[in-house]
């Protein structure tokens, strides 16, 4: 990964931050963008201190022209980019019977829009340096979860967007990958939306028993330089996707009863 030049969305925090310092300490060049400016600044600094390469953009990946100010100063900065990692992310939870849509288009803008803003101003540029785009996805986006259709469903139609552009780029030598962490020790539970707008503030899950995100940054480092298609880095995930193929109607009612049983679950 040395001298690549390398983008990476919600890096404040989570799996984009452990990216982050993964993929600097590796040699690469990095662009960090994210909403809160105050975090990028802190880790900007940081890795400067170690005589990284490293530039902040605050970026909200919602509006079309964040995304195109992103990689327009990435080129301006690095003069290139080979990876796009698609990571900036928000999840809701609640029945969709008592959601508010709003919730549901602003988890839409984000998961999916973002990625695909970010990707439609990268492109040139990838497709160029034979470059990755990866998207950063959930076990969700293989199976409906109960209690998240806005989640689910902006996962769904990121793997549609990513697959099909796969398909487009086939003689271009794009990378395009696709990963599935299963759940991860982040921020992104606390700042899930609940039916109201309003995020939970609390994560329904023991944090402490989920994968650390730098883990997560590893195996995204190794999917890059195989150029994998799919990593799903669960025995649960991989578990699900096969069920998926085969017992259908034994996995609605499987992924029922496992996410009956959360805290404070919306469904019973």
């Amino acid at each position: 990964m040395r001298d690549k030049v390398i983008i990476i969305t919600g890096a404040s925090s989570g799996i984009g931050k452990a990216c982050t310092y993964v993929f600097s300490e590796q040699g690469a060049k990095i662009t960090i963008a994210a909403r809160n400016e105050e975090k990028l600044k802190e880790i900007e600094s940081d890795l400067k201190t170690n005589n990284r390469e490293v530039l902040a953009v605050k970026t909200d990946v919602s509006i079309a022209n964040d995304c195109k100010s992103l990689i327009e100063k990435t080129i301006d900065k690095f003069g290139r980019i080979d990876v796009l990692i698609n990571n900036a992310g928000l999840s809701m939870r609640g029945l969709f019977e008592d959601v508010q849509l709003e919730v549901l288009e602003r988890v839409m803008n984000v998961n999916f829009w973002g990625t695909v803003y970010c990707t439609k101003y990268a492109l040139p540029y990838l497709i160029k340096a034979k470059g990755s785009v990866i998207g950063i996805s959930s076990v969700a986006g293989f199976q409906g979860l109960p209690g998240r259709t806005g989640y689910s469903s902006s996962k769904f139609a990121m793997h549609g967007f990513l697959e099909t552009l796969r398909v487009e780029t086939l003689k271009k030598n794009l990378h395009v990958m696709i990963v599935a962490p299963g759940f991860t020790s982040t921020n992104v539970r606390k700042a899930a939306l609940g039916p109201d707008g309003k995020p939970q503030g609390e994560s329904p899950r023991d944090e402490s028993k989920m994968m650390p995100p730098e883990k997560v940054a590893e195996g995204i480092a190794r999917g890059i330089k195989k150029r994998k298609r799919v990593i799903i880095m669960t025995t649960e995930g991989k578990l699900t996707v096969l069920l998926k193929k085969i017992v259908p109607k034994f996995l609605d009612k499987l992924t029922y009863k496992i996410m009956a049983r959360e805290p404070n679950s919306p469904f019973k």
